[in-house]
């Protein structure tokens, strides 16, 4: 849902969107991701998500 507004705004003043997102169970499996891991793997998307953009601007 997130991802339609920015991607929707991004479309209306012409600029460039990117989403990234995570999955943290599984509902069929019933398998799911410890806080501790939630967290190590939202800090690493943060990492990749300011590198991407770092390497656009060149």
């Amino acid at each position: 849902m997130e991802a339609a507004g920015i991607y929707g705004v991004a479309a209306e003043y012409g600029a460039r969107a990117l989403t990234i997102c995570t999955v943290s169970d599984h509902i069929k499996k019933g398998t799911q991701t410890t806080s501790e891991e939630r967290q190590t793997t939202f800090n690493e998307m943060i990492e990749i998500a300011l590198e991407s953009v770092l390497l656009l601007e060149d």
